[in-house]
C-alpha cells in the first residue's frame, strides 16, 4: 500500500493470490497515483466506497481473474456501481489465462471491463503497460480535471459560448478550464487583459500558450488564434490538393496525399475529426483492441499528416467552390481563398435539427447536438436523455452513464437492432444505468435559464409525459454538409454528392464516366459520408480518403 498523498487518483489492485507481481509491476506509477492493494471483492468495494465518500478519484481497477468471494463479473458490476468512471482490467495469472479466456473475453465484449491481459512474467513487459497507460490516458482525458490547462477561459458559470469553446478544445486534444471572473485565477487573467473586465459579458476572455488574454466572441476566434486562417497562404501559391473537411475521410486523404508528395491543405469549419471526433470510444476500428476515442484517432491522424507536410486551417467554413475550367479551382472560405489543382470534398454530414423551438433556444444550456463529451462531466448525478439509435448515440450513452444517474435512449423504432452495432447493443443491455425507450419522441421542453424538463410522446398511444432531465443529447441522423457547393456539383435529392457512374450520363465527358470518386467537375472529388452511396462507417470513410489519392495523381498527370 502506498503512502502517497491522499488526493492522488487511486489505482486499486485486487490481488488475492499474486499481490507481489502486481504491486511490483505498478511500482512505476507511484509518483502519480495512490496504488492500493486489496484481497477480495468485499475489501475492494469498501475501499471504493470510502474513496467516493472522500472525493478521491479512482482511475483504474485491476483484478486477478479469480477472486475468493465472487466471480469477477458480479464483482465488476458492484465496483462500477460505486465508481462508474474507473477503467477496469482483468490481469490473469498465466496459470489461469487460457482456462479462463473464453468466458472472460465474452465479458469484455459486453463491456463488463475494458481489457483482459496476461499478468507480466518478467521485467519491462511494455505490451502490458501500453494497455495500462492507454486506459489511464483515456480516463485522464474524459474524467479527470486537467492538471495543467493549455487554455484558460474566464466566463460566468453556464456560459454557452465557453462550453462550445471547451468542447472544441477537447476535440482538438487541448486541456482547458473555465474560471469564474471573481476567482483569484480569473481575476489574474483579467488583470492582464488589454480591455475592460466588463468585456467578459460579451464573451469569454481566453488565455492560451502564455499569450496575452483576448476576447473570444466565437469558437472561430479561438481556432484562428491557435491555428491561423486560410488567408495566411500566399495568394500566388497554387497547392496540389485542398481537402474540405477533416473527418476520417479528409484526414486519410491528407495523410496519403502529402506522404506521396502532393502539397496539401486541409480546411475544417469546426474541430479536427468531424462527427467521429466527438465519439467517446470507438471499439470496432481496426487495430485498436481496447478502442480509441474519436478525438485521439483524429489527432493522431492530424499529427501524421503534419509530419508529411499537410497544413491545417480550422474554424473557417467553406462558403463556395469555383471550378477552374482549366485553371486552378478556388475554394472560398470566410477567412480567405485557397487555389488548388484538385479538390477533395469530405465535409461530412451534420446532425438533423429536432425542430422544437423551445429546445433550440436552450442549445448549449443543457441541450446538445452530438456527443459533447466535455459536457458529460457536468451532469454527475442527473438524469439524461439521448435521442438517436445509431452508433454515435450508443457511444454517447455509454460515456454519459459514467457520470449521470440515469441515461435514457429515445428512439422512434421498436428496437436498436436495425441501426446500431451488436457490440454496442450488448454493452448497453449490460449497463443498468442505461434504458432504451422505443417508439418515442421529444415534443417539448424548457427550464429557467437551462434545460430542466422535456415532454415525450409515445408513438403507439399518443400519450405525452413531462419529466425532469438535466441534459438532452440529440444525435438524430445526418444530412449532408455541402450547401456551399451550390449548383456546380451534382447532388441527389437529399443533397449527397454524386460521383462516378452515379452522375447523369449527359454530364459524362466523351461518353466516359468520371472516375469512381470524381464529381461531374474534373479534378474535384468527393469521399466519406458526404458522397452518395458511401457506407457510414469510420473505417469506410478512411478507406475512401486513401483511395482517392491515386485518382488525384491520375488527374494531375493528365493536365
Amino acid at each position: 500500500m502506498s503512502d502517497a498523498a491522499p488526493r492522488l487518483p487511486m489505482i486499486v489492485l485486487c490481488a488475492p493470490e499474486h499481490p507481489e507481481i502486481l504491486v511490483d509491476e505498478f511500482g512505476r506509477y507511484l509518483r502519480d497515483y495512490d496504488v492500493r492493494t486489496t484481497a477480495s471483492t468485499a475489501e475492494t468495494s469498501a475501499l471504493l466506497t470510502t474513496a467516493r465518500a472522500d472525493g478521491v478519484p479512482v482511475a483504474l481497477l485491476v483484478t486477478e481473474s479469480r477472486l475468493p468471494d465472487s466471480h469477477v463479473f458480479p464483482a465488476f458490476g458492484q465496483w462500477r456501481s460505486i465508481m462508474p468512471t474507473a477503467r477496469r482490467i482483468v490481469a490473469a495469472h498465466w496459470e489461469y489465462f487460457r482456462a479462463d479466456a473464453d468466458e472472460l473475453r465474452e465479458g469484455m465484449a459486453k463491456g463488463k471491463y475494458d481489457a483482459y491481459l496476461l499478468m507480466p512474467r518478467g521485467v519491462r513487459d511494455e505490451e502490458f503497460h501500453t494497455a495500462i497507460t492507454e486506459l489511464l490516458s483515456d480516463w485522464g482525458s474524459t474524467v479527470a480535471a486537467p492538471e495543467v490547462a493549455t487554455v484558460q477561459l474566464v466566463a460566468p458559470a453556464g456560459d454557452p459560448l465557453a462550453a462550445g469553446i471547451r468542447d472544441f478544445l477537447d476535440r482538438m486534444g487541448m486541456p482547458s478550464e473555465v474560471l469564474a471572473p471573481e476567482s483569484d485565477a480569473g481575476a489574474a487573467i483579467l488583470a492582464g487583459y488589454d480591455g475592460t473586465p466588463d468585456d467578459v459579458r460579451r464573451g469569454p476572455i481566453v488565455s492560451a500558450f502564455s499569450r496575452a488574454p483576448t476576447l473570444a466572441t466565437s469558437v472561430r476566434d479561438v481556432a484562428a488564434s491557435i491555428y491561423g486562417t486560410p488567408s495566411d497562404i500566399d495568394v500566388e501559391t497554387v497547392v496540389d490538393l485542398v481537402v474540405v473537411g477533416a473527418g476520417p475521410a479528409g484526414l486519410a486523404a491528407a495523410v496519403y496525399g502529402s506522404s506521396e508528395g502532393l502539397s496539401t491543405v486541409v480546411v475544417e469549419s469546426e474541430a479536427i475529426g468531424g462527427q467521429a471526433g466527438t465519439s467517446s470510444m470507438i471499439r470496432n476500428y481496426l487495430g485498436f483492441p481496447r478502442g480509441i476515442s474519436g478525438m485521439r484517432l483524429a489527432q493522431r491522424a492530424r499529427s501524421q499528416a503534419i509530419r508529411f507536410g499537410t497544413r491545417f486551417f480550422t474554424g473557417w467554413p467553406v462558403v463556395g467552390l469555383e471550378p477552374g475550367d482549366g485553371e486552378p479551382h478556388v475554394v472560398r472560405t470566410e477567412g480567405g481563398d485557397v487555389r488548388a489543382r484538385t479538390v477533395v470534398i469530405s465535409s461530412g454530414v451534420a446532425y438533423r435539427r429536432l425542430g422544437v423551438p423551445a429546445l433550440e433556444d436552450l442549445v448549449g444550456f443543457g441541450v446538445f447536438y452530438g456527443a459533447a463529451v466535455s459536457a458529460a462531466r457536468e451532469l454527475e448525478g442527473q438524469d439524461v436523455i439521448v435521442v438517436g439509435g445509431g452508433n454515435s448515440a450508443g457511444q454517447a450513452a455509454i460515456h454519459l452513464a459514467r457520470f449521470a444517474r440515469s441515461v435514457t435512449i429515445l428512439i422512434r423504432r421498436p428496437d436498436l437492432a436495425e441501426t446500431m452495432s451488436s457490440y454496442l447493443i450488448g454493452e448497453i443491455a449490460y449497463n443498468d444505468v442505461i434504458k432504451v425507450r422505443p417508439c418515442s419522441v421529444i415534443v417539448d421542453g424548457g427550464g429557467e435559464g437551462r434545460l430542466q424538463w422535456v415532454t415525450t410522446r409515445d408513438l403507439n398511444t399518443g400519450a405525452e409525459a413531462r419529466e425532469e432531465v438535466g441534459g438532452l443529447f440529440l444525435l438524430l441522423g445526418a444530412a449532408p454538409h455541402c450547401d456551399w457547393l451550390g449548383d456546380t456539383i451534382c447532388r441527389d435529392e437529399h443533397g449527397y454528392v454524386l460521383t462516378g457512374r452515379d452522375i447523369p450520363k449527359d454530364l459524362w465527358h466523351d461518353g466516359t464516366p468520371p472516375a469512381s470518386l470524381e464529381t461531374a467537375v474534373p479534378g474535384v472529388f468527393a469521399v466519406g459520408d458526404v458522397r452518395f452511396g458511401s457506407m457510414k462507417r469510420v473505417a469506410a470513410a478512411s478507406g475512401e480518403g486513401s483511395s482517392v489519392v491515386p485518382l488525384v495523381h491520375a488527374y494531375l498527370s493528365g493536365i
